[in-house]
């Protein structure tokens, strides 16, 4: 840190490397943290991602620590990050250290009381990728209910947002609540996950109003719109930043007959149908990691190639998703699923009314307006870290 101070009078273009150097995560911080964990007994919900800066994972490096680590709870994907999107993940054993895990994906996405029972402080470290239906924000806030129920503490160890520095899409109506949409957020909340559980405690979302002892070790000189590496995939079919980058516009697909490349090596980097032939890239879908049944198995998809882009979206791009709309032609089944997913993930029906009435992306996002500009005055109330 000392080093940092003493360039600070450095050239600009030095000047952000140097940021870079001296940027830390919440679990690099461990001077801040240990002294918080040391004699307690912890539960600790985290996955293939809660790595420190040499790839240590952060439960080999609190065991190693003397940390008594009583439990593991896992979220979506599992404790190693390995199972599909919207597949049961089973209780079980971390085989490495003999610790006990616990999913909170599935029947049980809040942790009961007698899985709190003990626990003096849960610690939570997962890398977000800052999208209200990315369920990780929905596990926090699940997680934090039962912390405030059980007069358990909540610790959350904080990560850059991929998506950080700006707000972008409709605010979920309470209607549309799900576990892909807890809360009355826009889709892109520009909040790092300490953040929004901040959020969250402050505006009193919690079940009944209640709310949780909770706290965050913030990260060291990061900034809201600079873009930091990803150490390990957040999921299994978010394979890197590219996709990550892609994934706030591309999701809306999974409420629809096109396929966003899951089987594929190109999963949210593509997007494709068998029923939009005049598109043209072609891919075909098959079984792989973190897609053992994907959508249009086996079917050749006509689409559009995104991985080559250069472009770093800092807005939910539209386009792709109305442009495959035009080009869908299925006598047999319509564009949108039948169960509605997409309203579930945009957290309203208007945007699904919106593109069949043949709005533009322009009309759309206008639409938006209104409940950003409420959104960011809640928003500005939890920001910790300068742009």
């Amino acid at each position: 840190m000392l080093f940092c101070l003493i360039f600070l009078g450095l050239p600009t273009a030095f000047a952000q490397n140097l940021d870079k150097n001296c940027f830390k995560t919440g679990a690099d911080r461990p001077e801040l943290y240990l002294p918080l964990l040391k004699g307690k007994k912890i539960g600790i919900v985290t996955n293939q991602t809660g790595l420190l800066k040499d790839k240590t994972h952060l439960v080999d490096f609190l065991v190693k620590n003397n940390i008594e680590i009583t439990r593991i709870f896992a979220p979506e994907h599992g404790f190693r990050g390995d199972a599909d999107a919207g597949e049961h993940v089973k209780n079980g054993v971390d085989k490495k250290t003999g610790i006990s895990i616990f999913s909170l994906y599935g029947a049980n996405k809040k942790p009961t009381a007698l899985q709190m029972k003990g626990i003096d402080i849960v610690l939570f470290d997962i890398q977000d990728v800052g999208v209200r239906f990315y369920t990780y924000i929905s596990t926090l806030s699940y997680v934090m209910e039962a912390a405030a129920e059980n007069g358990v503490e909540v610790l959350v160890l904080d990560r850059p947002n991929p998506h950080d520095g700006y707000i972008d899409g409709p605010i979920l109506e309470k209607k549309y609540t799900t576990f892909v949409g807890l809360h009355p957020v826009p889709i892109v909340y520009g909040l790092t996950i300490g953040e929004y559980g901040n959020m969250v405690n402050g505006e009193k979302w919690l079940k009944n109003g209640i709310k949780a002892k909770y706290s965050v070790i913030p990260m060291q000189n990061y900034h809201k719109n600079q873009r930091y590496e990803t150490l390990e995939r957040p999921s299994p079919n978010l394979p890197n930043d590219k996709a990550i980058n892609l994934y706030p516009s591309l999701c809306f697909f999974e409420g629809t007959e096109v396929s966003v490349g899951r089987g594929t090596d190109l999963p949210f980097q593509i997007y494709g149908s068998p029923f939009t032939k005049n598109l043209p890239y072609t891919f075909i879908p098959k079984p792989n990691f973190g897609a053992k049944d994907p959508p249009m198995n086996g079917q050749i998809c006509f689409g559009e190639d995104l991985s080559t882009s250069k472009e770093n979206l800092k807005e939910i791009n539209l386009t792709y998703l109305i442009n495959a709309y035009k080009n869908y032609k299925n006598p047999a089944k319509s564009f949108f699923l039948s169960n509605l997913w997409i309203d579930k993930l945009a957290g309203t029906d208007q945007l699904r009314k919106q593109i069949i009435a043949g709005k533009s992306a322009t009309e759309i996002k206008e639409s938006w307006e209104q409940g950003l500009q409420q959104f960011e005055k809640i928003r500005e109330k939890y920001v910790m870290y300068e742009d």
